[in-house]
């Protein structure tokens, strides 16, 4: 039951947000902040699927890396990649080395590649639950990692052909991207305060 914790600065913050100093800036100006656009959320959507066993501060620590590697996370750029780039991914130390989620992320630039621009935008946030129908949490222990919402967010994703994304990985995307807002009550971050 961990409550938000004072940070180097004074201020209170979740205390997940202060193990780094990258954490402390990445809590701080990124994470619960709404992000918009096909492009943004597909990268949210990658690095939440490489993420998937693995600690985030592997993933953000490399997220220049990935960037690199993955074309800026352009959709159709993406969608271009061939079994060369894969393999050129594979041998990339600047990311993860997955073979599942390279193949994850370029299947799903290709998918994506076919939607009308903004239409991926519009569904992620379309599972947006009402912000007066969440209080805010006051200790870790209140902050889930699979909702309903999730759930159903997961499962829309993959009908539409989406691949390597389960409710906790979409729950991930959606506190990452601020479709929720888990920074604690008392956490200067809380709405984007910081």
């Amino acid at each position: 039951m961990t409550a938000a914790i004072p940070g180097p600065d004074g201020r209170l913050r979740c205390p997940w947000g202060l193990a780094t100093p990258d954490y402390v800036t990445y809590h701080d100006t990124e994470w619960g902040r709404p992000v918009h656009g096909d492009d943004a959320l597909y990268e949210r959507l990658c690095l939440e699927a490489f993420q998937s066993g693995l600690s985030w501060i592997t993933i953000l620590r490399r997220r220049e890396g990935f960037r690199r590697a993955f074309a800026d996370f352009k959709i159709p750029a993406v969608a271009e990649f061939t079994d060369a780039d894969k393999e050129r991914l594979l041998g990339d130390e600047g990311i993860i080395r997955n073979r599942a989620k390279i193949e994850a992320a370029v299947a799903n630039a290709r998918v994506l590649a076919e939607w009308a621009p903004g239409e991926l935008d519009t569904l992620i946030w379309s599972y947006a639950p009402d912000p007066a129908t969440r209080p805010a949490p006051r200790t870790l222990a209140d902050v889930p990692a699979v909702t309903d919402d999730s759930t159903a967010l997961a499962k829309a994703l993959k009908k539409r052909g989406l691949r390597f994304i389960g409710p906790t990985t979409a729950y991930a995307l959606m506190q990452a991207c601020g479709l929720v807002d888990d920074h604690l009550a008392d956490c200067v971050a809380r709405g984007g305060a910081a």
